[in-house]
């Protein structure tokens, strides 16, 4: 399995914001969103590749009680698989991070599910071949709606504009029995500045939804800095 880093840090998004926690980030992904935060593990993958007994050595080194399996995204290898077996051996609790474009049978406790909207889409005329791939695979409702049935889970969409939240709507519209106060809806931008300018507006209109805003608290505590 190819890794980007594992580094223990504080969980910055979502649910379990402000929990100790060890980020593993697979190196990989089937998407290619224009504003991805982590192009060291999509765009321009790089890392190493550790078998899942080396991960979980590492893992059992940090000796942080959670464990985030994140990328890129994690769900394209299959290693997934006996490596949250591994980690509910050692008693941690497992988030899985992921786009939901696919689907293993695995383990774990929490499944973040971050659909991308139509904003996520690279340059048709600067990456014409991602742009058309991106497009045909972002959305796949009905892996969405297995990942929702079998798991905890908690949905986060990335905000960009006001026309985005339509979106939003429309994509719950497919999934009725989703739980609101487990969606999240987080600004776009890696700039402090840049996520409360969003915020300001994206906040109260959440509220009115029953929905929440996710903060990236992570870029207020550390900034835009890997390892965090």
């Amino acid at each position: 399995m190819r890794i980007a880093e594992i580094y223990p840090s504080i969980q910055g998004e979502g649910l379990l914001t402000g929990e100790p926690s060890t980020f593993v980030r697979a190196s990989g992904c089937n998407l290619r969103c224009w504003f991805c935060d982590t192009p060291h593990a999509s765009w321009n993958p790089e890392g190493e590749d550790l078998s899942v007994a080396e991960i979980l050595g590492r893992i059992e080194l940090l000796d942080v009680p959670k464990v985030v399996l994140t990328g890129g995204e994690p769900m394209l290898f299959s290693e997934l698989i006996p490596l949250c077996e591994g980690i509910r051996k050692s008693g941690r609790h497992i988030t899985v991070e992921t786009a939901g474009t696919l689907y293993l049978p695995l383990i774990c406790d929490l499944m973040s599910i971050s659909p991308k909207l139509s904003n996520s889409a690279p340059d048709a005329e600067a990456n014409p071949r991602w742009h058309r791939r991106h497009e045909q695979t972002r959305q796949q409702i009905d892996v969405v709606r297995r990942l929702l049935d079998e798991f905890p889970y908690q949905l986060k969409f990335v905000i960009d504009r006001q026309a985005d939240c339509d979106e939003v709507l429309a994509y719950l519209g497919m999934l009725p029995g989703v739980e609101r106060e487990r969606v999240f809806l987080m600004p776009q931008g890696i700039e402090l500045n840049q996520l409360e300018a969003i915020g300001e507006w994206l906040e109260p209109w959440a509220k009115e939804h029953g929905l929440t805003l996710c903060h990236r608290r992570q870029i207020e505590w550390f900034g835009n800095v890997r390892g965090t």
